[in-house]
């Protein structure tokens, strides 16, 4: 019989030349130690516990760099002019690579250097990181108005109020719109879009294949101890993002090419881009690091042999002599996923890859018949949708809500939101671990959850404030501005409509895109511990003349953003608890032989139906809340202006969609559940008129019970 490939049992077969090729304390064949002394030395590369360092370490640094760009798509906006709906749109491509191929996974199995594979698929992570900092050096220094940074008197004078022929004069000499510059624009679009695939395909092999070569070649205990290591630690990899967004969006974004006068810009000016580019060089950096160690790893490494003691005694306290059986599954959550993507290489080894694609849509259809399955399926579309809308646009929502800068959104997320939500899978995995829940009392904990999470929305409603007046804007979406609000202050002026330079009137709480909208015709700088204060003056719109500062004007419910966030991250910890026991309930739900399958179709349905799409569907219910588009070269770019009121109902509001949606598939499961278990209670309890009839139906009844369970 031809040896198989794939997975073993506790014996691993190995080749003679792969025997030669391993080094440290691997047995041979023949059971007998390696006489060469060179195998007597130890190796790192031939330990699993060095590979989960090695695998935790490049998972967080892929999950860093994959949710970066949510921390900064608000800065990728206003650099290149993005609407909310093509930024929604970039983040999900992310998404599209990954899943066009991680089907494909699932077969090659062990087929492959899984090490070597994960290797590459690193370094392809790291060239798309690379490639997403290309727009940044083909493009020309950023511009904060339409001037030369090179003549810093003319960046202020060029949004003064001036006479016809110098406005004239001026906006002739910084018309910069050609067929060159927009072939640039799509060409940089271009680049991110398929930087983001790269780096959505080079993520395919980590995950699967790492858990898969760590439950193969580990012990039989001690696998589920590595792979919640792994899960701990990889975890953490969107908060570093968050953070290193944070600290990235503080500077500014051509701090490699600064203007020899330097930049009257600070992070709170709207017209503030920070150096987003920089994150992905860094977070790229970290990749490649990570992925050295994997072209040293063996095909196969040998077997772990000792159990780790204070695992052993860990289990023997914990864990009864009946403990096994259906409860099995549950005190292995954090690695239930792993374990099943390894059961599918045990199988698909055994088919070519004809085979393969013909079983696939048998199971896939007879895997969504089952209701429980299809059901719970949707609650975490429901789910993800939410998650991956807030996670992409909640910055951004903050910053136009409560005006605060990009880096303190992120520093809220980084620190507040993403740990709660860490915390909720955590008390999730332990409340069906300690408590060994069944079906019923796992869909009942998902109700719950998914019921706290939408009672703590109902609040986020209210908490904001409408937007001030803006002058010329009328806060209608859709509408064009006009100067009908001051007719006639500004009449010696010709504004450039283009213009953006925000000052704000504190006096009346009246902002104006220029100070040119505002009948200015002098500035004045005045120098303030840290930073330099703008301020213009003789203002004809103004009372009084002035002076006003450079700037947009401030929310009023600024201090409304940590009691809003608190809130948040109540709701995303108690949404993230239902993580372990709706997973459970998949796991419990459909046939042994179809399980390995049945998480890989939850997995692919998810991306296809809530991470690709819900970025998108996000992106532009913020587009139509928008009251002022700025203008390229005749085409719409980034938005200037929006509706805070209608955003903060629509955000929230598809939000509390989705939660309600989760709720609903959670309590049609739950009355699912109960229906199964009466209609079991009442076959059972049925009296049969004799006892030779009753053992007869035991008898009958015995095997379809046990296949049941």
């Amino acid at each position: 019989m031809a040896p198989r490939i794939g997975p073993m049992g506790d014996e691993l077969q190995v080749s003679d030349n792969d025997a030669k090729a391993m080094v440290g304390t691997e047995d041979t064949p023949e059971g007998k130690a390696s006489p060469n002394p060179q195998n007597l030395r130890p190796s790192v590369f031939h330990s699993i516990k060095f590979f989960v360092l090695c695998h935790s370490l490049l998972q967080l640094a892929q999950l860093m760099i994959s949710g970066y760009l949510k921390s900064s798509i608000s800065t990728v906006e206003k650099r290149f002019g993005l609407s909310s709906q093509t930024s929604g749109l970039l983040a999900a491509f992310n998404e599209v690579g990954n899943t066009a191929l991680i089907v494909f996974v699932s077969y090659f199995g062990s087929r492959v250097h899984r090490p070597r594979l994960i290797g590459c698929g690193a370094i392809l992570v790291t060239l798309a990181g690379v490639l997403m900092t290309v727009p940044h050096f083909i493009s020309e220094p950023y511009r904060y108005d339409h001037t030369s940074p090179a003549d810093m008197p003319q960046d202020f004078e060029a949004s003064l109020c001036l006479p016809s022929t110098k406005a004239l004069a001026s906006a002739s000499s910084n018309s910069s719109c050609s067929s060159y510059t927009e072939v640039r624009h799509l060409a940089v679009v271009g680049i991110m879009f398929t930087a983001q695939t790269l780096l959505g395909v080079g993520g395919v092999p980590i995950q699967p294949f790492g858990i898969s070569y760590i439950d193969d070649f580990s012990h039989n205990s001690n696998s589920p101890l590595y792979l919640g290591i792994l899960f701990a630690v990889t975890m953490m990899g969107p908060g570093m993002a968050y953070g290193l967004g944070s600290l990235m969006l503080r500077l500014y974004v051509d701090i490699d090419r600064m203007p020899e006068g330097g930049i009257n810009l600070t992070s709170k000016d709207p017209r503030w881009v920070g150096a987003w580019w920089l994150g992905f060089l860094i977070s790229a950096g970290a990749v490649a690091l990570a992925a050295i160690p994997y072209f040293f790893f063996p095909k196969e490494m040998p077997k772990e042999k000792q159990e780790l003691r204070f695992r052993r005694k860990g289990l023997a306290v914990s864990d009864p002599p009946n403990s096994k059986g259906e409860d099995s599954s549950s005190e292995q959550s954090p690695a239930e996923s792993p374990e099943k993507k390894d059961n599918l290489t045990q199988i698909a080894p055994d088919l070519t890859v004809i085979q393969f694609i013909k079983v696939f849509p048998r199971v896939l259809l007879r895997t969504l018949r089952h209701p429980i399955f299809l059901l719970v399926v949707l609650s975490q579309v429901c789910m993800s949708s939410m998650v991956a809308g807030m996670a992409t646009f909640l910055p951004k929502f903050l910053e136009l809500q409560f005006s605060v800068t990009a880096s303190y959104a992120n520093l809220l997320i980084g620190c507040l939101t993403i740990p709660l939500a860490i915390v909720g899978i955590v008390v999730g995995g332990i409340l069906v671990k300690r408590l060994r829940l069944g079906p019923m009392h796992c869909g009942t904990l998902c109700l719950l959850g998914a019921l706290c999470c939408l009672i703590l929305s109902t609040p986020l409603f209210f908490m904001g404030c409408s937007s001030h007046q803006i002058a010329g804007i009328s806060h209608q979406p859709g509408a064009q501005p006009g100067l009908e609000l001051f007719p006639g202050c500004m009449e010696s002026c010709s504004c450039p409509s283009d213009d953006f330079n925000p000052v704000c009137d504190s006096s009346t709480r009246v902002e104006y895109m220029t100070p040119c909208h505002a009948g200015c015709t002098s500035r004045v700088g005045q120098e303030v511990p840290d930073k330099s204060q703008v301020f213009y003056t003789n203002c004809s719109c103004v009372a009084g003349g002035g002076p006003v500062p450079a700037g947009s004007c401030d929310s009023a419910c600024s201090h409304l953003v940590l009691p809003f966030m608190i809130l948040i991250s109540l709701g995303a910890a108690l949404a993230s608890v239902t993580h372990t026991p709706s997973f459970m309930l998949i796991l419990r739900g459909v046939k042994k032989e179809d399980k390995t399958l049945a998480v890989g179709i939850q997995f692919m349905l998810m991306r296809v139906l809530a991470w690709m799409p819900s970025p998108v569907i996000h992106g532009s219910a913020i587009d139509t809340t928008c009251v002022y588009w700025a203008r390229s070269c005749g085409r719409r770019a980034v938005c200037r202006y929006y509706d805070h009121d209608l955003l903060r109902n629509r955000f929230i509001g598809l939000q509390f969609f989705f939660k309600i949606g989760s709720l609903a598939c959670f309590a049609l499961i739950l009355a699912i559940l109960r229906q199964q278990d009466k209609e079991e209670r009442t076959k059972a309890t049925i009296p049969n008129p004799g006892l030779q009839q009753q053992l007869l139906t035991s008898e009958a009844k015995k095997e379809p019970e046990e296949s049941r369970v």
